[in-house]
């Protein structure tokens, strides 16, 4: 494989900050029209790499296919290669050094009443719009990656940037020491556990996702099908407590939505140990706002004895 023996200074600056939270680098430039054209250039360059890349390694294969190659067909030197990328696996990811940056900027000017857990789906979906903007190359990068093992190892190496980066952005809010936003609450001692859990069922579902849109050739509304798999980690991870309900010493914000059901569950497992036990009985095919009101009598009964 050809590989570079030391990156240049500038793409290793560039690589040691994508994970940082603060942008930097062409996604993040600030500067006047000089440095943005340059970094115009920049990108437009990455993606004549990456471009020659692909179709080299559709056409002749991926070991077959030389740096060499590669510069030749985007029409510069071998050297001007390795500037932009250390080695041939890497022209197939060009766009997600940027696209990390882009992601920690996102989550870093969140504000904080913002649901933690919805800014980081709106961080990954960044990632989604990244590969439904090319379809085709996206769709031709799956299948190559599919067949070369080293591409495989390669795209885990940066799901895995962007899961470590969901992961410390979760406990960051975790560890804040402001007022609980509304509708979630600390975790206590799972909090750690929550945080890298979230963080690797997001990165999970938009890889199901992705993969499945990719399976079928770059048809469909995938962005509609990420916004469904949120909803389910949601409800699986996030459920809100009833109000009243307190962690760490800590209430819960009294805007989390619940059910009758679950505040009356809620109550139930919250109640102190001397309490009496008090038996209903409900027909099956009742509503369940009828058994509520039942249960709510008879409890005001017991109370008023």
């Amino acid at each position: 494989m050809d590989r570079v023996q030391s990156a240049s200074p500038q793409h290793a600056a560039a690589a040691r900050g994508a994970d940082r939270p603060a942008g930097s680098g062409p996604a993040a430039s600030d500067g006047g029209p000089g440095s943005r054209r340059a970094a115009a250039q920049r990108q437009q360059m990455r993606q004549d790499l990456a471009t020659a890349a692909m179709e080299l390694f559709a056409s002749q294969g991926y070991e077959e296919t030389t740096v060499d190659q590669i510069a030749a067909a985007a029409g510069v030197a071998r050297r001007t290669f390795f500037r932009y990328f250390r080695s041939k696996e890497e022209a197939i990811f060009p766009d997600h050094d940027d696209t990390l940056v882009r992601v920690a900027d996102l989550l870093a000017s969140a504000e904080p009443e913002e649901h933690p857990l919805d800014v980081v789906c709106r961080g990954i979906k960044e990632v989604l719009r990244m590969y439904a903007s090319t379809p085709a190359v996206s769709v031709a990068r799956y299948q190559l990656i599919r067949q070369v093992p080293a591409l495989r190892e390669r795209e885990i190496a940066v799901v895995a940037r962007y899961e470590r980066l969901f992961t410390r952005y979760l406990l960051g809010r975790f560890d804040t020491a402001g007022e609980i936003p509304s509708g979630w609450q600390h975790g206590g001692e799972d909090d750690s556990m929550l945080a890298e859990v979230s963080a690797a069922a997001v990165v999970a579902a938009h890889n199901h996702v992705l993969r499945r849109w990719l399976r079928a050739g770059g048809r469909g509304d995938v962005e509609a099908q990420l916004d469904h798999s949120f909803e389910v980690i949601r409800r699986t991870f996030w459920a809100a407590s009833a109000p009243g309900a307190r962690r760490r010493g800590s209430l819960v914000a009294p805007g989390a939505s619940v059910t009758g059901l679950e505040a009356a569950a809620a109550s139930a497992l919250s109640a102190s140990p001397g309490g009496e036990v008090l038996i209903t009985v409900a027909r099956t095919d009742a509503p369940l706002d009828v058994v509520l009101d039942s249960i709510r009598a008879a409890l005001s009964g017991a109370r008023e004895a």
